[in-house]
């Protein structure tokens, strides 16, 4: 899955979806390296996402993590919560 745009309270509730459906059956790959901005939103949709993963025993990759949403997590006290970034 490819990112794009912003992640925002407004937007992140079907990405959140379709990220959840998709590993409800198997590994879920995102990128996001268009994304444009971020709010905290997003920081609480990739812990989500990481939580349902571990659940179902799914793997969930990531790159490409804007850096607003990295000082975000860091800011919040979980960036270690996040997932571990692909290369």
């Amino acid at each position: 899955m490819v990112l794009q745009g912003n992640l925002t309270i407004e937007t992140v509730p079907a990405i959140f979806d379709t990220g959840l459906q998709q590993l409800a059956k198997e590994d879920l790959s995102v990128d996001f390296s268009q994304v444009e901005s971020v709010d905290s939103a997003a920081v609480s949709m990739l812990l989500g996402w990481a939580r349902a993963a571990q659940r179902v025993k799914q793997g969930l990759r990531v790159k490409g993590l804007p850096e607003d949403l990295l000082n975000l997590a860091r800011l919040y006290g979980v960036a270690e919560l996040l997932p571990q970034q692909a290369s």
